[in-house]
């Protein structure tokens, strides 16, 4: 088993091929030791030929003691990196007493010596590999016998380890028994179109779990795009990627994967693939983040009256649009809300004779609302962080008053309990009152009114998993946060904007316009939350509206100064002047 390490390095390509032997391991008198060697290969890229000479061997001692739980220690056959300082990382899986598997890394700064990292992944992880993500830290992708991967953020030469959580830490599944190894990713970094990205590949299963087609995923730590399949009609179980680019701007990315029997066997066949369609989809869609960004920022412009010297500007350079990672706003097409990042798509539910009419900025619902999904994805959830920390931001605006005495939903979260409880949300009743759900119940202390035909700005935010805050026009909604019991067990199922299809659909329902729906990763502070609101866009007054059948896709709905909607506006295309592209290519195989 063995690790290839694949560096680019100016002005010529050096490689590394790094072959752990594990010859021996021992447990004597209760201290664990090993002999470990590993074989450095170094050679030049000629003419698509690698010629390789002076091998050497790294010895490791047997003073390593620090992991006395470990009985066993063997190369991962994950991807390994050299990082920009010259170390070499490469993961290690280990086997504790209980017997369950743990992911480390092996860190060397120079040829000769390594050191095993203090830190480790959560027990039962295993498969790691690891990429250098922003100047000395690391990230190690695994596959957990909990069914989710996790990744762990990895600093101080591997002592200190943080879960991902706020990121793409659970996004994917791995589809394993709680008997069975999990599947081995490909995972590597590289700058294209002047940005710093990860590309992953990993099987996505058919619902009857049999086949596992490979996919290419592209993130730049913020936000997650299923760039889509590349193995065809295979059965794909380990998968590992090589980019290359260099001074002639000629790029290349490849996918290698094992392609499994039938019945589910593996295989030893190993099978390559160009992926020239693939690269210029991800230029693409990074042109496409781009332009959102920019469109997004204008939101919440840098000389916004609302700065304030003692707060700082939350309108300055990137603010607006740190952690930005789903933005909904006018792209409606049938019973799909498009987001504007090309991530997650929200759909929209209509009751009885309900509709949902888009126009040039939102959406207008009248007995419909819109779900945005979290857990309801399935086995990969691309908004899985919002189980910890989420700020949900929406402008809105109710056309009407309604006439029953229930509270109507108006944006929130819901649970993944089979009842759906809702963890955090926002509603009105026919008194003018805002109300907040935490935990499925209402809050009762209330002091903001809400008005019909007036534009406000809404939102909830969620931190730490249990403390959740709801805010209207800036101010937030009660005295206190709410004290919130969400677990992974259940989790989110999805996010409702609009309604919820409780009180939504009823004759008695008013339209609700929502447009500038943003969701955040992380949860935003009060002054950020101000700054949104004082620059928010005025939704016009509703002047009326055509209803249609149960089933219809709606129709153009006249504004006061505004046009019809036909719910098919979408961002702009266009690419980006191609950059020369550079990175850090690596490419494992066992």
């Amino acid at each position: 088993m063995g690790v290839i390490f694949t560096c680019l390095l100016e002005p010529t390509v050096l490689k590394l091929l790094i072959r752990q032997l594990v010859t021996q391991l021992q447990q004597l008198n209760g201290d664990f030791w090993w002999l470990w060697e590993t074989s450095v290969m170094m050679g030049a890229a000629v003419k698509k030929k690698i010629y390789w000479n002076d091998a050497s061997v790294i010895p490791w001692t047997d003073s390593e003691k620090q992991h006395k739980s470990l009985t066993r220690l063997i190369g991962s056959g994950g991807s390994g990196v050299q990082m920009k300082d010259g170390a070499l990382v490469f993961p290690v899986e280990g086997t504790k007493n209980n017997g369950k598997a743990v992911s480390l890394i092996i860190y060397s700064s120079e040829i000769g010596s390594g050191n095993l990292s203090k830190g480790m992944s959560a027990d039962g992880c295993s498969d790691p590999s690891v990429v250098e993500w922003e100047k000395g830290k690391l990230m190690m992708m695994t596959a957990c016998d909990d069914g989710r991967r996790r990744v762990y953020e990895i600093g101080d030469k591997g002592d200190s380890w943080t879960e991902a959580l706020g990121t793409f830490s659970r996004v994917w599944g791995n589809n394993q028994k709680r008997h069975e190894k999990g599947v081995r990713s490909g995972f590597i970094t590289a700058t294209i179109e002047n940005r710093d990205v990860m590309l992953v590949t990993l099987p996505v299963y058919s619902k009857n779990g049999e086949k596992g087609v490979l996919h290419l995923w592209l993130t730049d730590n913020t936000h997650i795009v299923d760039i889509g399949p590349v193995s065809g009609d295979d059965d794909v179980a380990a998968s590992s990627l090589l980019y290359k680019s260099g001074d002639n701007k000629k790029e290349e990315l490849i996918a290698l994967y094992e392609k499994k029997k039938g019945g589910g066997e593996s295989s030893l066949g190993m099978v390559s693939v160009r992926l020239t369609a693939q690269l210029k989809r991800v230029r693409e869609v990074l042109a496409t983040w781009k332009k959102v960004d920019e469109r997004v920022s204008k939101l919440c412009p840098s000389k916004s009256p609302a700065k304030n010297p003692s707060t700082g500007n939350a309108c300055g350079a990137g603010k607006i649009t740190d952690g930005l990672v789903g933005f909904l706003s006018g792209n409606l097409s049938d019973t799909t809300w498009r987001d504007e990042y090309l991530g997650v798509d929200a759909t929209v539910k209509k009751g009885t004779n309900g509709v949902a009419t888009g126009y040039a900025d939102g959406v207008t619902f009248r007995g419909a609302w819109a779900e945005w999904p979290v857990g309801r994805q399935g086995e990969n959830q691309l908004y899985h962080f919002a189980n910890h920390n989420f700020t949900l931001v929406a402008t809105v605006s109710v056309h009407g008053e309604p006439k029953g005495d229930t509270p109507i939903a108006l944006m929130g979260a819901t649970m993944n309990d089979g009842k759906n409880t809702v963890l955090l949300g926002l509603s009105y009743d026919k008194q003018g009152k805002w109300q907040v759900l935490c935990g499925g119940k209402t809050t009762k202390e209330l002091r903001s009114n809400w008005e019909p035909e007036t534009t406000h700005q809404v939102a909830i935010v969620l931190r730490n998993g249990s403390q959740g805050s709801a805010y209207v026009d800036g101010q937030r909604v009660g005295d206190a946060s709410c004290e919130l019991k969400n677990t992974d067990s259940k989790g989110i199922s999805h996010f409702h904007i609009g309604g919820d299809g409780g009180s939504t659909g009823s004759k008695e329902d008013v339209p609700v316009t929502a447009t500038n729906v943003l969701l955040y990763n992380r949860p935003l502070d009060d002054n950020e939350i101000r700054v949104l609101n004082a620059n928010k866009i005025s939704i016009p007054k509703l002047t009326g509206l055509k209803t249609l059948a149960a089933g219809a896709t709606g129709v153009g709905t006249a504004r006061d100064g505004g046009a019809h909607g036909d719910g098919s506006t979408v961002c702009g295309g266009g690419l980006l002047p191609l950059l020369l592209l550079l990175g850090l290519w690596g490419i494992a195989a066992s």
